[in-house]
């Protein structure tokens, strides 16, 4: 298959960062932590430099559905619906609040396929995360583009949970707690906190858990049940969407001596994300 996206591969694109207290103090409140104030010199959890290295434009060059418009960075694909699918991590060195951070993003690649919905485009993302000691954090991120919502079309019904789980926590996904994480992250997708957009444009019952929140959660879980423990790796699949119609769940068990499995259920008990955690 000629692969229209293949001068895209390999562009780049950087930001940089100071790591300060006060948005880490903002996302312990988020999460309903009561982890003292940080303070300079202080380690941030894996995972936390997502909430520094974030992606900012100008208002007018913005898309209808809140993303930044594509065919700058990102490649023009012409498919409306946008969702993360999922992050393979690796956690090299701490990052420290004080600490100026730096991410190269690169296009790895882009794969259109045919699936059971119809059109799809396949992109993956390189993150390597630099802090003043050289390379923290290197992340694979894969992303997906889909044809809108055929009339009357249903999703496949989820796998059950991949276990009996040891840890587990209810989350209440309020508009307030989905609004807190787009402005943390500084993600102005509307399918998080534009009702009227979601269910009359983009077709889904209610606004969507964003699939990093639900990935945040699972750190945060495993740091809760875990707090000795120093996280080398965390790789997330996206399975099934998660909407603020219904409580969800995080849960997860010890996976042998240095790792750990956990997942977030729906409702319904089906499994919404996948994680494997190495430590």
């Amino acid at each position: 298959m000629n692969n229209q996206y293949q001068a895209w591969i390999g562009k780049q694109s950087s930001t940089k960062a100071l790591v300060t207290a006060y948005q880490a103090d903002a996302l312990t409140a988020t999460l309903d932590r009561d982890d003292a104030p940080y303070k300079e010199g202080d380690v941030i959890p894996p995972g936390w430099h997502l909430f520094y290295i974030r992606e900012v434009v100008k208002l007018r060059d913005t898309a209808e559905d809140g993303h930044p418009k594509r065919g700058d960075f990102l490649p023009p694909i012409d498919l409306p619906r946008r969702m993360w699918a999922g992050t393979k991590a690796t956690y090299h060195k701490p990052i420290h609040v004080g600490e100026h951070i730096s991410n190269v993003t690169t296009i790895e690649s882009v794969t259109p396929k045919v699936g059971k919905t119809g059109q799809l485009v396949f992109l993956k993302l390189k993150n390597e995360i630099s802090g003043e000691d050289g390379l923290a954090t290197t992340e694979l991120q894969d992303v997906v583009y889909r044809e809108e919502a055929r009339p009357g079309a249903t999703a496949p019904e989820p796998p059950p949970p991949p276990g009996e789980a040891v840890w587990k926590r209810t989350i209440h996904p309020s508009s307030v707690l989905l609004f807190r994480y787009s402005a943390l992250t500084m993600n102005s997708h509307r399918i998080h906190y534009d009702r009227t957009y979601v269910t009359e444009v983009e077709k889904y019952p209610g606004l969507l858990v964003h699939g990093p929140l639900t990935f945040t959660l699972l750190l945060d879980l495993f740091r809760r049940e875990n707090s000795d423990k120093i996280l080398k790796s965390f790789s997330v699949r996206a399975v099934s969407p998660i909407y603020d119609t219904h409580d969800f769940m995080v849960a997860g068990s010890p996976n042998g001596e240095t790792g750990a499995t956990l997942w977030a259920l729906n409702h319904e008990g089906r499994l919404a994300m996948s994680a494997e955690a190495t430590f």
